[in-house]
């Protein structure tokens, strides 16, 4: 069974893995501090709920996006180190660890709110059509991919 940020366990499993992140912890891969991590995963989540805009994507990116996404719930396989993102992803300089750590685990609570209402967006700028199972998926994917960047 895929991970999901729709199951209870995962959801819960997460949310202390983020509890237990301490400021001065080190990535493994990449730039990001701990506080700047945090604001990257809420902004992600903020797709959905549409406070966070993505650009529209050329048909070549959007097309590897749609064919990354299936081969991710196929192989069930994780996010490679250092991967692109979008500049509306990329957090500013560091911020206070405690809000930015808060502002995350709220942020997580909207984001279930909206997927438990049955309003998730239909669309993914890069991933193409989504169901809720590719939301929860994914979301959940790209939350772990970071707490295992810094050792968590």
């Amino acid at each position: 069974m895929l991970r999901s940020l729709h199951r209870e366990k995962d959801l819960e499993e997460l949310k202390l893995r983020i509890l237990n992140l301490q400021e001065d912890f080190r990535p493994k891969w990449g730039c990001m501090d701990a506080s700047q991590m945090l604001t990257h995963c809420r902004l992600v989540l903020e797709v959905p709920l549409g406070t966070t805009v993505l650009p529209k994507t050329p048909r070549l990116i959007r097309f590897i996006g749609i064919i990354t996404k299936k081969e991710m719930e196929l192989f069930n396989n994780g996010i490679p180190p250092n991967m692109p993102t979008f500049t509306a992803l990329k957090p500013g300089p560091p911020c206070d660890f405690l809000v930015a750590k808060q502002e995350l685990l709220h942020t997580i609570d909207r984001y279930c709110e909206l997927a438990d209402s049955g309003k998730l967006p239909a669309e993914h700028a890069l991933f193409g059509k989504m169901e809720p199972k590719d939301w929860g998926f994914l979301e959940y994917k790209h939350l772990n991919h970071h707490l295992i960047q810094f050792g968590i």
